[in-house]
């Protein structure tokens, strides 16, 4: 390989590791932030869903966009600084109006940077190396989430909540720069979309891809996974802050480690696990670890319980990062809607997500953190017993799942 390829691949793996502090803006940062502005948690609650809700309806358009785009270095660089400046908007100010548009052009934002880093991805390695590339991405995307969680985290021990803005500043700006060292003519747009059977091929018409049962299938999946796993990180914070009386940016820092330090190995282990077995064992190794997650959180009254509970997120999370691009550009190889199609998905799963945190905010409100947290480990039961069912009686999933 030539070293100006690997010098893409590297830029690829650093612009990961930035990404993580960009995507999801404050993330479970935001939770104690608007709680210590006097905020309630169903309100918490409804911000992020509407954040959710925009990025949701625009993944899927986001995902053509992406498919047809032959600027997509460009597109990612304005996404990032977007996101950041909207964080740092909610920053210098807290009204429900503002921080819930902010989080509108957030989530907006958010929706578009999976499907441009999946398709520069694939336009490098192409499909026989897109496993691996994946978990090199999600390794460095976990490794990213703990170093900048560990650092906002001390910051934040001694600048309060505000510190972990500067930190998230910096990392936007270095995103911008590692997309940019991304050699432009290392991209195969054919490739990227998914086009590479025949090299002048025409992509699949739409409706014809839309109709493919697995994507739905592997759609409301991840809906149900993110149902029960989106709010229970920030309820988790929210509860220990208030039971407990911990300092909050530091517990949330330590949540966020925990769980990141989990998904690295996670992450790598399950690129492994598909190119040898395919996508289904790793999918159901994710969808089985919610639940537990869930109990524990549920019944285990104690700020220690933060260690099997994010353990287990990592797990969960580490594989399903891994599995999702892969299983979806494995289904709609030689559709040239890869993109498309994983905009679909993030589609149903934005929904999950979103749905999720007023699912949990809403329990938290009325009957206590216990029952939120077992009302999402209800969610995370039903994407078990989806996947296991669409394996059974569905031949096409089945086939798609393994090598």
């Amino acid at each position: 390989m030539a070293p100006s390829k690997n010098v893409s691949l590297m830029a690829l793996s650093l612009l990961s590791f930035a990404l993580a502090d960009v995507r999801d803006g404050l993330g479970p940062f935001l939770g104690v932030y608007l709680q210590g502005k006097g905020w309630m948690p169903d309100e918490i609650g409804y911000v992020m869903t509407a954040g959710g809700l925009a990025g949701m309806l625009f993944t899927t358009p986001l995902g053509a966009l992406t498919d047809s785009t032959r600027h997509k270095r460009f597109a990612m660089a304005v996404a990032t600084m977007l996101i950041v400046l909207s964080v740092m908007t909610v920053f210098l100010c807290q009204s429900f109006l503002l921080v819930a548009g902010m989080q509108v052009v957030q989530g907006i934002m958010a929706a578009a940077i999976a499907p441009l880093l999946t398709s520069i991805s694939l336009g490098v390695v192409g499909q026989k190396g897109l496993a691996h590339r994946l978990g090199q991405n999600e390794a460095w995307n976990h490794f990213g989430n703990f170093s900048t969680a560990a650092l906002g985290g001390l910051v934040g021990y001694f600048y309060g909540i505000p510190g972990v803005f500067a930190v998230m500043l910096a990392m936007g700006l270095f995103s911008v720069l590692f997309v940019m060292m991304v050699n432009p003519a290392h991209i195969d747009h054919d490739v990227a979309r998914g086009l590479e059977e025949k090299k002048d091929a025409e992509p699949m018409p739409v409706m014809r891809m839309l109709a493919t049962p697995s994507i739905f299938v592997v759609g409301m999946i991840l809906f149900f996974f993110h149902l029960g796993n989106a709010a229970l990180l920030p309820l988790l914070g929210q509860s220990a802050v208030a039971t407990f009386r911990v300092n909050p940016a530091v517990y949330t820092a330590a949540t966020v480690i925990l769980a990141q330090l989990t998904m690295v190995p996670m992450a790598l282990w399950a690129a492994k696990i598909a190119e040898r077995r395919g996508y289904g064992p790793v999918i159901l190794l994710a969808l089985l670890a919610l639940p537990v997650r869930g109990l524990v959180a549920g019944f285990w009254h104690s700020p220690w319980s933060i260690l099997p509970v994010q353990i287990l997120d990592g797990v969960g999370a580490g594989l399903i990062g891994v599995a999702t691009p892969g299983i979806v550009a494995r289904i709609l190889r030689g559709t040239g809607h890869v993109n498309l199609g994983l905009g679909v998905v993030m589609t149903l799963q934005g929904i999950g997500a979103a749905s999720s945190s007023t699912l949990g905010g809403l329990f938290a409100h009325h009957a206590g953190y216990s029952a939120a947290f077992l009302a999402l480990t209800v969610a995370a039961c039903c994407a078990v017993v989806l996947f296991l069912g669409a394996r059974k009686w569905l031949p096409a999933f089945r086939r798609e799942l393994v090598q």
